[in-house]
């Protein structure tokens, strides 16, 4: 009967070794999981990747050529509201819509060139969902005081509808992810406006 050995030092190093090597293949295999299955890595952020990185479909390119446009005369009607407003909560609007729709017109944009498309569709814009007329926005920047606020109110909450149309459109249609998330940041930020344009015009 042979008497039991201790392993030799040479023998303990090489099993650590092995050991090791598991291991180090095991972590190797979990990363390509992750990559096949389009996850991100530890430690890899996904804010690096382009917002609109993503598949894309008409819907979201046509969503993002009426919207730019359509936010683009929201904010020049908010411009028509310096010196001409009244009622403070009408200016705290104009306000929250100068912070929110300028910066949504620069992410559309930079989809628009990464999708490779124009940021026009080629038509005219007055034809959208609650667009203003030429003659909307010269009546708007003719009133002053108690009826530009009125006539704002007025003309924003249908504006703002047209908008709403458009993003549920997109919510319901569209493919890229951070566009329909803009139309749901849409649909929130605007069905909340218009309630409260709503009640600003019950008290003028």
């Amino acid at each position: 009967m042979r008497a039991f050995t201790n392993p030799t030092p040479r023998k303990l190093a090489l099993a650590g070794v092995i050991a090791a090597a598991a291991l180090l293949l095991s972590a190797c295999g979990s990363d390509t999981d992750a990559d096949a299955a389009g996850g991100t890595k530890p430690g890899q952020s996904t804010a690096s990747a382009a917002p609109s990185a993503g598949a894309f479909n008409d819907a979201d390119v046509a969503f993002a050529q009426a919207m730019i446009p359509h936010h683009q005369q929201a904010l020049e009607m908010a411009k028509l509201a310096d010196g001409r407003a009244e009622d403070a909560d009408i200016k705290k609007i104009v306000v929250d819509i100068e912070k929110a729709q300028d910066p949504e017109i620069q992410k559309m944009k930079s989809w628009l060139s990464g999708w490779g498309k124009p940021e026009s569709a080629g038509h005219g814009g007055h034809d959208m969902a609650g667009m203003m007329s030429e003659q909307d926005m010269k009546d708007l920047a003719a009133a002053k005081g108690k009826a530009f606020d009125k006539k704002f109110a007025e003309l924003m909450i249908a504006h703002h509808d047209g908008a709403v149309q458009m993003a549920q459109a997109e919510q319901k249609d569209g493919r890229n992810e951070a566009a329909k998330q803009l139309a749901d940041d849409v649909v929130r930020t605007q069905t909340a406006e218009i309630d409260q344009l709503r009640k600003i015009l019950d008290r003028l």
